[in-house]
């Protein structure tokens, strides 16, 4: 090539490209809760199949109805969409009447996402924004938990309470009295053989799916590690009764939706920080929230309160910990 063939081009960030698309993000982000869908349909049979498809199929619908009416480019093949109604079906009882999927999948989608200006520019996870509207308006139902059943195609459903829910309520002796002993406790809560919201229970399938995550390089571990080590260590200091340093942080770990929260949720793209310190602060506050809500609140999870709050501070993270040019001066305010 000649000198004079040579041409200097001049484009607009991003000037860094990558083979990732969004869409591939999403359904490999799919993918990897296939794990947590499938052991909630051994558990919870079919309803659980019913609970997600409507939820999924509900999100999918308004996001194609919604790009429609505000005449945008209709982009549900993008799997966004698919996954918001996925991760909010897993969010869910299984006994939930299947209207009510539908109310939270239009939160979610419509207001929580559109009304914002579509992917990329909603402030608060749109999936768990349709279960807290859901809780607030239909509190019973939405804690109202069952048995897993025997098998996978039985209807057959028995309520009881969630782990941390005879925890609050009873305490340690009344949750150990019902699965037999400790270690049996421990056993059940990481393969899933427990009450609560339908993807929330296997912590092994959830594992596996982040393990996932980690090795296509979507996620990294400053959110989901801080997160995870603020519960374990507050509620270990003071979740004990009587002192100090008494407190079970297994239990804490392995009950609820922190293994959810933490590695599928709280990592969320859009609504957490981009930057490595804020992210580590995000999951610390995460963290101090949820244990918060635990152990004083009056609920006995706390961690789609503590997600949606912390989604506020974001961007004053990002603008807190963001990297200052070379050479340039912090400007004092």
């Amino acid at each position: 090539m000649e000198a004079s063939d040579k041409k200097l081009i001049v484009a607009i960030s991003p000037h860094i490209k990558d083979e990732e698309t969004t869409a591939r993000i999403m359904w490999t982000v799919s993918l990897a809760l296939l794990p947590a869908f499938l052991m909630s349909a051994y558990y919870f049979g079919p309803r659980a199949l019913m609970v997600t498809a409507v939820s999924v199929i509900s999100c999918v619908v308004f996001e194609a109805m919604t790009q429609m009416i505000l005449k945008r480019k209709v982009t549900v093949s993008d799997g966004s969409a698919f996954l918001t109604g996925l991760l909010l079906g897993l969010n869910l009882p299984s006994s939930l009447p299947l209207y009510q999927p539908v109310i939270g999948s239009m939160v979610a989608i419509v207001i929580t996402k559109h009304l914002f200006g579509g992917l990329g520019y909603n402030i608060f996870n749109p999936a768990l924004i349709g279960r807290t509207l859901m809780i607030v308006t239909w509190p019973k139902a939405m804690t109202t938990w069952h048995k897993p059943v025997a098998s996978i195609t039985s209807l057959d459903a028995v309520t009881t309470a969630t782990p941390l829910g005879i925890l609050k309520e009873e305490g340690m002796s009344k949750l150990v009295e019902v699965f037999g002993d400790k270690s049996d406790l421990y056993v059940s809560l990481f393969i899933g053989d427990r009450a609560g919201s339908l993807g929330e229970t296997s912590v092994i399938a959830l594992l596996l799916g982040a393990a996932f995550l980690f090795y296509r390089g979507y996620i990294t571990w400053h959110i989901p590690f801080s997160f995870i080590a603020t519960v374990v260590a507050l509620t270990w200091i003071f979740g004990g009764k009587d002192a100090l340093f008494t407190g079970d942080p297994i239990l804490h770990f392995l009950s609820g939706g922190l293994v959810l929260g933490a590695f599928f949720m709280a990592t969320d793209y859009v609504t957490c920080p981009t930057v490595r310190k804020a992210q580590i602060i995000f999951g610390i506050g995460c963290g101090a929230l949820t244990a918060l809500i635990r152990l004083k609140g009056g609920y006995p999870e706390g961690v789609m309160f503590a997600i949606l709050i912390m989604n506020c501070f974001a961007p004053l993270l990002d603008r807190r910990f963001k990297t200052r040019t070379f050479g340039a001066k912090e400007q004092k305010q």
